[in-house]
């Protein structure tokens, strides 16, 4: 119960699964997007340097990248719902916290690398720069979820 006087709780994990499905569109709409030129009878095919034997692993790697922050927004369902006082969710957001990180990281890097292409589609930078504030945004409520009470207010 708060007390009289003291600011609303806030809820991090709810704006981090909010952000999370948040940067899922985005990240759905940055592929459909790159597809759009289908429907319109260009190609999207790209100078790919993969070797097609190595074409699996690249598609296995890129299921992953999706599914780990699948993952992680049901882990912090689990984690924002469990009974108050559990510690054992603790050193999960102290890993979110750094899968958090290193998504934004990754992100950055494609925006980046897609600004370094001459012949890049600036919607796509758009999306991309979208989607690296969306990141930083998760950064930083994980940062705050995962601090201990002391240093703010809210539920878990």
């Amino acid at each position: 119960m708060e007390s009289p006087g003291a600011p609303p709780a806030i809820d991090h994990a709810l704006r981090l699964r909010s952000l999370w499905i948040s940067w899922f569109l985005a990240m759905l709409f940055h592929t459909d997007l790159g597809l759009m030129p289908l429907f319109h009878g260009q190609s999207v095919e790209i100078e790919s340097h993969v070797a097609s034997a190595n074409l699996p692993a690249l598609f296995a790697a890129m299921l992953a990248y999706m599914l780990v922050p699948l993952a992680a927004l049901v882990l912090i369902a689990y984690g924002a719902s469990s009974p108050p006082g559990q510690k054992r969710w603790r050193r999960w957001r102290a890993l979110h916290f750094g899968l958090s990180v290193l998504y934004t990281l990754t992100n950055l890097g494609h925006m980046l690398a897609d600004i370094l292409i001459p012949d890049a589609r600036a919607d796509q930078i758009v999306l991309m720069g979208v989607m690296v504030v969306i990141g930083l945004l998760i950064n930083h409520e994980a940062w705050l979820w995962w601090q201990p009470r002391r240093w703010r207010s809210g539920p878990g």
